[in-house]
């Protein structure tokens, strides 16, 4: 079952400016995203815990993101939804 929602891969070349830009190019057309992590690429939650807020950071104060499995789930909102 599908829920409609644009997947991104992140395997062992890992999270760098590639996957910031895909990522980004995702968002214009789009308010939720998944990114899947592959687990050749994130050994444990610490490590998934610390590249979400990366992502986070990267993105902006309009972002919000939780964590599910080894997913991360991004969303988009119009409004500032984060405190730097």
């Amino acid at each position: 079952m599908s829920l409609g929602i644009t997947t991104v891969q992140l395997g062992k070349n890992g999270y760098n400016e590639k996957s910031l830009e895909n990522i980004k190019f995702f968002f214009k057309t789009r308010k939720d995203l998944k990114v899947s992590v592959l687990k050749n690429y994130i050994r444990g939650q610490e490590e998934l815990k610390a590249l979400k807020e990366k992502m986070l950071a990267d993105l902006g104060i309009h972002y919000t993101a939780r964590i599910v499995g080894y997913s991360i789930f991004l969303k988009k909102w119009k409004r500032e939804m984060r405190k730097e």
